[in-house]
């Protein structure tokens, strides 16, 4: 197996560029997940890996081998969709080995690799099934073992699970993150989805607007975000914004919050607008009437209330005993300001630190 390097990696259709100047490397064997909101150049990017989309400028290499003018054919990857694109008239085993069977390897060698990938997906039982007689998750997995009989140097996957009801993609990424430990292959996994970023990789990568806004391991990013767009996109619910008001060294004063928050983040002067954050587990409904109940979701072990505040700010407390605060209710709030972290009050939102 091997890794995968971008250096410099460019995007343009005619006069609109979509990906710009992107380095990363993923290392040998490791679970690299692209996440982002629609539109932020994801699928492009793995699509280039895949050379499927032709690289404007920059190189891309796998392993010690400069394939940003290489064939797909030659990149030594496989790549698993979001459609599953079965042949329905072939049965699993034929749908799995058609590709070797399509460039010269023997009956004998085709069959073993068949053998070898359903062994690892569970899929002994269907192989003589033709897909009209599968569920999506067992069509997905066919669509993967395709892959896998490749031998290939690199996974990678654009959105595989975004077909599947919630019980069978909660299923699926058991099965993805088993077959990653069982193979040791390096897999670039590609998702709109932060919680199946959180529960698979290795490392995140996250893109907006196609730049790369931090890298990095998937409590890393929750923890510790370099700007508001990261803090905002990693963790579910999100992360809770109010504005606030530099009073003076170390203090900000956070009328949202209804307290003055103390940090020792390197705060501009006083009088400076910023942005703090908190997460939802961090804030706590107590007794008073400054903060509008808007919203309850019960969700059974744990309720997330939403509420808003007297600046008109949206916050979002999460409450695992029973909650008490009723819709359209007032209450209070208290804070874990230990917790809290301060942004600029800009476009870029950089974490103040």
């Amino acid at each position: 197996m091997t890794g995968v390097n971008l250096a410099g990696v460019t995007k343009r259709f005619g006069d609109v560029q979509v990906i710009h100047g992107v380095d990363l490397v993923v290392e040998d064997g490791e679970f690299c997940v692209f996440v982002g909101p629609s539109g932020c150049g994801k699928s492009t990017l793995l699509r280039m890996i895949a050379g499927l989309e032709k690289t404007t400028a920059g190189h891309i290499a796998i392993g010690d081998r400069d394939v940003t003018d290489a064939d797909p054919a030659d990149r030594g990857v496989a790549m698993v969709f979001q459609t599953y694109a079965l042949y329905p008239h072939m049965t699993v085993a034929e749908n799995m080995g058609f590709g070797l069977k399509m460039t010269g390897h023997s009956k004998a060698e085709v069959a073993a690799k068949v053998a070898e990938a359903s062994r690892i997906l569970k899929l002994d039982d269907y192989l003589t099934r033709k897909p009209k007689a599968l569920s999506g998750g067992q069509r997905q997995r066919v669509a993967i073992g395709r892959a896998i009989v490749r031998g290939p140097e690199v996974f990678l996957f654009d959105e595989p699970l975004s077909n599947l009801d919630a019980e069978l993609r909660v299923e699926m990424r058991g099965e993805i993150a088993r077959l990653h430990r069982e193979i040791g292959a390096t897999m670039i996994y590609v998702t709109h989805d932060q919680v199946e970023a959180m529960t698979l990789a290795d490392k995140i990568v996250v893109l907006r607007k196609g730049v790369i806004e931090q890298v990095g391991a998937p409590l890393e990013l929750y923890n510790n975000p370099d700007n508001r767009f990261v803090a905002g996109f990693i963790g579910s619910p999100a992360m809770n914004f109010v504005g606030g008001t530099v009073a003076r060294a170390g203090v900000v004063t956070a009328p949202g919050f209804g307290v003055d928050v103390a940090t020792d983040a390197a705060l501009p002067g006083a009088g400076a607008s910023v942005v703090l954050g908190l997460r939802p587990q961090h804030v706590q409904i107590c007794a008073g009437n400054t903060h509008r109940v808007e919203m309850t979701e019960a969700l059974g072990g744990v309720t997330y209330i939403h509420l808003t505040t007297a600046t008109h700010e949206k916050l979002v407390v999460e409450v695992h005993d029973t909650p008490t605060a009723k819709l359209g209710t007032t209450v209070g709030i208290k804070i874990d300001a230990t917790h809290a972290l301060v942004f600029e009050d800009s476009t870029r939102g950089l974490r103040l630190r």
